[in-house]
């Protein structure tokens, strides 16, 4: 069993998400990222949600186990929150090019698109995300970057669409 894979996801909730980056910019650069190897089996991520003022707002603990087919992953998801709240997110994600990712789950509006080059992941989805007892539709900019000995951390970005 894999545990302490990723690092930290943080997720920060903004009104504007922008950013001069792109996947193509990491090309080349090691240790080289594809999703349908890292996530097979089980990984430990610890996570935290910030709102827009960089408060904490939420701390997690995701329990993720994957298996590829040779065409699809799929990630089960299991989210342990610090409140006691739980949830659970499946994605299936299909490899559609050399660079090229989409991903479906139940709370995600659409389909999630992915690109991968070298050891980096952009992952673009948007999904209805509960906020207090409110829920908000959320627009998430995730980064993903490999690092040497296995570790991934996470950056999220998100823009919040409104209730």
């Amino acid at each position: 069993m894999r545990s302490a894979r990723a690092l930290l996801l943080i997720v920060t909730l903004t009104g504007v998400g922008c950013s001069d980056m792109a996947p193509e910019d990491f090309a080349g650069r090691e240790p080289r990222l594809a999703l349908e190897d890292y996530f097979e089996g089980h990984t430990r991520a610890w996570g935290i949600f910030e709102d827009r003022f960089e408060h904490l707002r939420r701390q997690f603990v995701v329990d993720i186990n994957g298996h590829w087919d040779g065409t699809k992953l799929e990630l089960a998801e299991d989210f342990h929150y610090s409140d006691g709240e739980t949830a659970r997110r499946v994605w299936r994600i299909t490899k559609t090019g050399e660079h090229d990712y989409e991903g479906r789950a139940a709370d995600v509006i659409g389909v999630a698109q992915g690109k991968a080059y070298g050891n980096a992941l952009n992952w673009r989805y948007a999904l209805d995300l509960k906020v207090g007892t409110d829920t908000w539709r959320v627009r998430f900019n995730d980064w993903l970057f490999l690092q040497p000995g296995g570790v991934l951390p996470q950056s999220s970005v998100c823009d919040a669409l409104g209730r």
